[in-house]
């Protein structure tokens, strides 16, 4: 762990052992301890371990990072026992607000340090009993999804065939390291707005600046969770979110001049409600990494080449093609049983104009299967061809991208420094000014960072390039570009359910994902 990341820790958790002091001063006095003593971060903590009669191995428990934020609040709520205080309000105050409480407390002449007996003799009710289980749950399942492992369900088929629609899934937390997260104080299991309103589940006024422990960096191949980077500002309707982004539907309204846009959807809030989210809020997306920082990618006929290398094509990954048959009628139960084509669906199956040419979403072993058992007689690929400015990253006029011809493109890495020119420009813009929080102005072919002119720049994280395994229905890095180090979540580990429309698809339970 960085050295400035464990200092952040451990500030915070002084910060916690010390707001309190004031009033845990005078608490001291009414038990009988010099009020000085409470002034000293953790010394504090250890005298209340003497007066509540609490394991003293506990007290060492306070400096596991985050854990200890909540052993500490857990020492305030045993002190606050000894003054008489059962109620469950109460042990909320004490846990949540010991600045305000402790000082209550210590300064209320009515409030009476009444010691160990007194804990010892309070009998909790059967109510209380299954409301501290709960809340004990409650907080141990946080920490768990926070740092350990988090379910996830696949909402689209941009990954299909790899990962299925109602697949569900655990991601791994620690594959990566554990990220703290920026937002601490949430509602659990709620991601970043409460259901049927339009409210954020998590406030704003404690933040935590971007942490990591552990840190280990994304290897290509993985299939990776990650903040979507383009989450940061949607439009809070269903229609829009993530379906139909916010810079895309800017730039669209601008022709291409995302200021315009941007200014047309400012001035009409009805219509276009905004909702702002840290980056640890913005909504969760699951692809395949198929380029890390350092790498040059390029796509060529649909073929991805990492340093000029073909990149080896994920098993299950899908293309649309026009398949040519021999004249035979498809057999509905062979294509679903030998080629996993499902010609009930037309998201992967229709059939065209021409007589025995069929439109087929298949993967790379359907299509050697159709070709080597004689059934196709010619397999096309599906060519997209649309370089619209507005649809294809970088959005602009020169490079002329498409999602099946891309590139060449260097993906940035941490430390490496970057000469901007004004045809990269477009490229790296949004990570120099948006990702890494920099002033950037451009005049011409001369560029100011932060107020100072020059023309290069070093890279402070390092950055992904994802892309779905279903390469023509696949919302990825082709639409919004690179993916930060800082917005990734974790790695996919295993299925462990998987509905489809008959029930459970029983063959894909705990099915390890590549």
């Amino acid at each position: 762990m960085p050295t400035h990341q464990l200092l952040v820790l451990i500030i915070i958790q002084l910060l916690i052992v010390t707001f309190p002091a004031a009033g845990m001063y005078k608490m001291f006095q009414k038990a009988n301890i010099p009020g000085w003593k409470a002034l000293i971060p953790f010394y504090n903590t250890w005298i209340i371990f003497s007066l509540t009669k609490r394991p003293r191995y506990l007290f060492f428990l306070q400096f596991i990072p985050i854990a200890g934020w909540f052993i500490s609040m857990s020492i305030f709520v045993e002190f606050a026992k000894t003054f008489g205080k059962f109620k469950l309000y109460e042990h909320t105050m004490a846990a949540l607000l010991p600045v305000l409480y402790f000082i209550y407390l210590g300064f209320d002449k009515k409030e009476k340090y009444l010691g160990t007996a007194v804990v010892r003799s309070h009998k909790k009710s059967t109510v209380r009993e299954w409301i501290d289980a709960g809340v004990f749950a409650v907080v141990a399942a946080t920490l768990i999804r926070a740092f350990v492992f988090e379910a996830y369900a696949i909402p689209t088929g941009s990954m299909e065939k790899t990962l299925l629609v109602k697949d569900y899934l655990f991601v791994s937390k620690f594959s990566y390291g554990m990220r703290v997260p920026n937002t601490p104080l949430a509602l659990p299991f709620i991601h970043n707005s409460i259901p049927f309103t339009n409210s954020k589940s998590y406030v704003e006024w404690i933040k935590i600046p971007y942490t990591r422990w552990f840190e280990q960096p994304v290897k290509r191949n993985d299939v990776v969770v990650f903040n979507m980077p383009e989450g940061d500002t949607v439009i809070n309707k269903e229609e829009y979110g993530t379906k139909i982004l916010y810079y895309d539907v800017i730039r669209k309204l601008g022709n291409g001049n995302p200021d315009v846009g941007r200014k047309i959807v400012a001035d009409d809030p009805d219509d276009y409600p905004l909702a702002v989210h840290p980056v640890d809020k913005e909504d969760n997306y699951i692809k395949r990494c198929v380029a890390v920082g350092g790498d040059t990618l390029q796509i060529k006929d649909q073929v991805v080449y990492v340093n000029g290398v073909a990149a080896s094509l994920p098993p299950e990954s899908e293309y649309f093609y026009y398949v040519e048959t021999n004249g035979q009628p498809l057999d509905e139960t062979v294509m679903k049983e030998e080629y996993n084509v499902d010609i009930n669906n037309n998201e992967q199956f229709l059939t065209t104009e021409k007589k025995n040419i069929y439109y087929m979403l298949l993967t790379a072993d359907a299509k050697q299967k159709l070709i080597k058992n004689g059934v196709a007689k010619t397999v096309t690929p599906e060519m997209i061809t649309d370089a619209s400015a507005e649809k294809i990253f970088p959005y602009d006029n020169f490079h002329h991208w498409t999602i099946d011809e891309f590139g060449p493109m260097w993906i940035p890495a941490k430390g490496a420094t970057l000469t901007l020119t004004a045809e990269n420009y477009p490229i790296y813009e949004r990570i120099i000014r948006t990702y890494e929080g920099n002033k950037l102005e451009r005049n011409g072919n001369t560029f100011f960072i932060n107020g100072q002119q020059t023309n290069q720049y070093t890279f402070k994280m390092n950055y992904y390039w994802m892309m779905g395994d279903n390469r023509h229905d696949s919302q990825d890095s082709r639409v919004w570009g690179f993916v930060p180090g800082d917005h990734i979540v974790g790695k996919a580990a295993f299925i462990f359910m998987s509905l489809g429309d008959g029930g459970v698809r029983w063959s894909r339970l705990l099915k390890g994902i590549h």
